[in-house]
């Protein structure tokens, strides 16, 4: 470290000499001890390692200045982990100090290794650090089985794949060091045995390779060796790395089913046998010890119909009635056993084949008809037949063909048999005419090589056609082609279908046409002026308030809502002829009402509120006897009713009504009938 001085003068503070450098020199001391920065530490190393081999090295460091004295000289000691482990004064590597350390005797150690300073000697500084040391595995252990012999049991019941004990080696050493193999390496049972390894427990599992019995052996010796499949070269001495052991199996006696002789059986019978033919036999024993008898049955479901009966003692297969091979050629069934006292029971296929007897006769193969055209020629072929029999073929079949006796020497066709189970029919004359003879029938009697030897009588059907000089067939007398009575599903949908669209169609149309309150049927050519309504009831004289307005006849258009504008001309008028309307004198009201229809049925944008209402009865209330009640309210109008006021005292208050400008009438009563 460097200084700079300089004298100056107190008073003045001036410089009294040029400045001066000085270097100032520490001297260091021993005051920090030594320190494991990267502690504490773990290390591993071998098992049976060596002495001296290298475990790790740690290191220390000092502040103090390592070129001054000895205060940064590090000496290294061990404090805590001998005899196993020592350590490098000057170096700090770890080492082991002992041989064969064994890790299944003791895994881990603890050691405290210390750091001194000033070379170790008195007065010097020091710090500690921890090691913690780990011994990892080597294969150094064989595998061993904790017992030399083995006793397991296996019932003789039990099926294959089935287990019957297991065993497992052990071995103290870890992973795949400690990982076990096992194989059978001899004894009795290694062709009725095999052996597997459980993946999770490493066991060794002995499992039932093929059944086992007990009257026939009872029991077997395996030996089984387990060994290490990961061996280290360094510990080949310390071997070998196997080990073995013996299983001894018993068989266990269990009650078991009876057992046929034969794993299926196959019988035949002839068709048509009488009932209680002999088929067969089938045979079980009981194969345990007690060799208990055997009863038989057969399961009805395998025989639904019931053609066979067993005997159940000896097991002799019978037919319960004739068999036909044309309807079932072969019958399988089943046959059970059973131990009497026991329920277990043991089943056995029985196939029966029914075998061929000639009982069907040949018959044709075809029962087409024959097409013929009425200029066919003398000599010609019109047909080759052929015959079919419902009995077993065989390679020597064969059939023979004739005319039957009674046209044997028809002047029409002949028959020739080609011997090759086929035959031609011929034309022996021309001039055919399906005019005179439309049809031929010509029995065919067809022959078999059977035994016994069968036959029977077909018919051929030959049928005249019209045929052009191609010989193509125009046209047969054959009966048309009858469609069927009855409707197909696809044609019933069809018209359902119809149906329910013209539904659709009215409910629409009603609905729209009610939606508009327009009538269904429209008439466009007429033109409604008058409705007459007859009441078939009494009228309620004064008292009744729902009577027909009569102020509509006085002026149909307000009764409408419609009021005829003054402010302007209509552009339509219709007067009055001369002549129609009534005098003012004149009392016939016959003349008025028409004159009234007149004037409607010449205005055509009149609308139809002429009314008629006719009541039977007289209403109350009234001392002149009502004959209706009229409630109407006086509008204006243009139209002069003073001329009924000459129609008399009768038609008085009518001519108020309608000869008078009032607003409003309420009721009218008249007394007399008009």
């Amino acid at each position: 470290m460097s200084q700079t001085t300089q004298a100056v003068a107190r008073d003045t503070n001036k410089p009294l000499e040029p400045p001066s450098e000085f270097i100032v020199k520490v001297q260091d001391i021993n005051d920090n001890p030594p320190e494991f920065l990267h502690g504490p530490y773990y290390a591993r190393v071998p098992e049976m390692s060596n002495v001296g081999t290298s475990v790790m090295q740690v290191t220390a460091t000092d502040a103090d200045d390592p070129t001054y004295g000895n205060s940064a000289r590090l000496v290294y000691s061990i404090l805590q982990g001998q005899p196993y482990f020592s350590v490098e004064p000057q170096t700090g590597i770890i080492r082991t100090a002992l041989p064969n350390m064994d890790r299944e005797a003791r895994q881990e150690y603890d050691v405290v290794i210390q750091a001194k300073d000033m070379g170790g000697h008195m007065g010097g500084l020091s710090g500690t650090t921890e090691v913690k040391i780990t011994l990892t595995d080597v294969n150094d252990n064989p595998p061993k089985f904790p017992q030399s012999v083995y006793p397991m049991s296996v019932s003789e019941d039990k099926v294959p794949g089935e287990e019957v004990g297991r065993l497992k080696a052990k071995d103290p050493d870890l992973g795949d060091n400690g990982l076990v193999n096992y194989r059978l390496v001899d004894g009795d049972g290694m062709g009725m045995f095999e052996l597997s390894t459980d993946s999770e427990t490493r066991e060794a599992v002995i499992k039932l390779k093929k059944p086992v019995d007990f009257e026939t052996k009872r029991s077997y010796t395996l030996k089984v060796e387990g060994s290490n499949p990961h061996v280290d070269p360094q510990f080949l001495a310390w071997g070998p790395y196997k080990d073995e052991a013996t299983i001894k199996i018993s068989v266990e006696d269990a009650d078991e089913p009876p057992v046929f002789v034969a794993p299926s059986y196959t019988f035949e019978v002839e068709e048509n046998a009488p009932q209680g033919t002999l088929v067969g036999r089938v045979h079980a024993k009981d194969t345990d010890v007690a060799n208990n008898p055997v009863r038989y049955m057969i399961p009805r479901y395998t025989d639904v119909e019931q053609f066979f009966s067993i005997n159940s003692e000896d097991g002799m297969i019978t037919t319960t009635r004739p068999l036909d091979r044309e309807a079932l050629a072969w019958h399988n069934i089943s046959v059970s056993a059973t131990e009497i006292g026991h329920h277990q029971d043991t089943k056995v296929r029985v196939n029966i084949r029914v075998k061929d007897v000639n009982d069907n006769p040949p018959e044709f193969a075809s029962n087409n008809e024959v097409l013929m055209c009425e200029s066919v020629a003398p000599g010609k072929v019109i047909e080759t037949v052929s015959a079919v029999d419902k009995d077993e073929r065989t390679h020597r079949q064969h059939f023979t063909f004739s005319l039957a006796p009674e046209v044997a020497h028809n002047h029409n066709f002949s028959l020739k048999d080609n011997r090759d189970s086929t035959a031609s029919v011929y034309v022996l004359r021309k001039g055919f005419s399906r005019l005179t003879q439309d049809v031929f029938y010509l029995p065919v009697e067809i022959n078999d090589n059977g035994f016994p030897a069968l036959s029977s009588t077909n018919t051929l059907t030959i049928r005249v056609c019209s045929c052009d000089s191609k010989d193509t067939i125009l046209s047969c007398n054959v009966e048309p082609y009858v469609l069927p009575a009855g409707l197909s599903t696809g044609a019933l949908i069809a018209i359902l279908a119809c149906i329910v669209i013209l539904l659709v169609i009215v409910v629409l149309f009603v609905a729209l046409r009610r939606q508009k309150k327009e009538p269904l049927i429209v008439f466009e050519e007429e033109d409604i002026r008058e409705n007459i309504i007859t009441y078939d009831d009494e009228g309620g004289g004064e008292e009744d308030t729902e009577a027909f307005d009569i102020a509509t006849l006085q002026n149909p258009d307000g009764a409408n809502g419609f009021l005829p504008r003054k402010d302007i001309k209509p552009e339509l008028q219709y007067p009055i002829r001369p002549g129609d309307r009534p005098a003012a004198n004149s009392v016939d009201v016959d003349d008025f009402i028409k004159t009234r229809i007149a004037e409607a049925d010449s205005d055509p944008t009149a609308p139809p509120y002429d009314s008629i209402q006719i009541y039977g009865y007289e209403g109350r209330g009234s001392l002149a006897g009502s004959l209706s009640s009229l409630e109407s309210v006086t509008t204006e109008s243009d139209l002069d009713y003073d001329y009924l006021q000459s129609w008399g005292p009768r038609f008085k208050k009518l001519a108020d009504l309608y000869g008078t400008k009032d607003c409003c009438v309420n009721d009218v009563d008249d007394g007399e009938d008009s």
